[in-house]
């Protein structure tokens, strides 16, 4: 755990920067508006929604009970039927403060787990371009490879999924800045 003591200030630093430039992103440049649809007739699909007082969840439609039901003739039937969905109910209200923190300390977890890779593989006193390319490496595949997940198994589109690996890029590269500067 010496890492720890060694490399705070990158790890809170660049989880700083991040923030900004993900706030940045998601406030001002906007091209991650086009990631969700709206559904026809929302209105209609809340208040139906709300009619049904489903909690706070990850759900999936038609849900089979086990492998077994997954290949019964009735799952498959519902399948074909339709609408197969993966939804994600909320909290009604509230606003983006806890959310906000959660990313924050998602941003820390990922460069603590950046700088115990980065001090047991590079050398202190080794050159910015030799820490920014490892840390920025190991940074954009803790942002970014488990996102190709929604997109294979919960429907996400790709296009929303290649937006945000480049955001995962962008925010390696942040990282890896900000480590690189500040190697010791």
């Amino acid at each position: 755990m010496e890492f720890l003591t060694t490399l705070w200030l990158p790890i809170l630093l660049s989880a700083v920067f991040v923030f900004i430039v993900s706030s940045v992103i998601h406030m001002v440049l906007g091209y991650h508006a086009s990631d969700y649809q709206q559904v026809p007739n929302e209105d209609q699909v809340m208040d139906k929604l709300r009619e049904l007082n489903i909690p706070p969840g990850h759900y999936a439609v038609p849900k089979p009970n086990s492998m077994k039901d997954f290949n019964s003739p009735e799952f498959q039937a519902k399948m074909a039927k339709g609408p197969a969905l993966i939804m994600n109910i909320r909290k009604p209200g509230g606003g983006m403060g806890s959310s906000l923190m959660q990313w924050f300390a998602f941003l820390l977890l990922v460069n603590i787990f950046v700088a115990y890779v980065a001090s047991h593989t590079v050398n202190p006193g080794a050159d910015y371009l030799t820490v920014h390319r490892l840390v920025g490496c190991v940074a954009f595949m803790g942002y970014g490879l488990a996102l190709f997940q929604d997109s294979i198994w919960g429907g996400k589109s790709w296009g929303a999924t290649w937006k945000m690996l480049f955001d995962a890029l962008i925010y390696g590269l942040v990282t890896g800045g900000t480590f690189g500067w500040l190697w010791a």
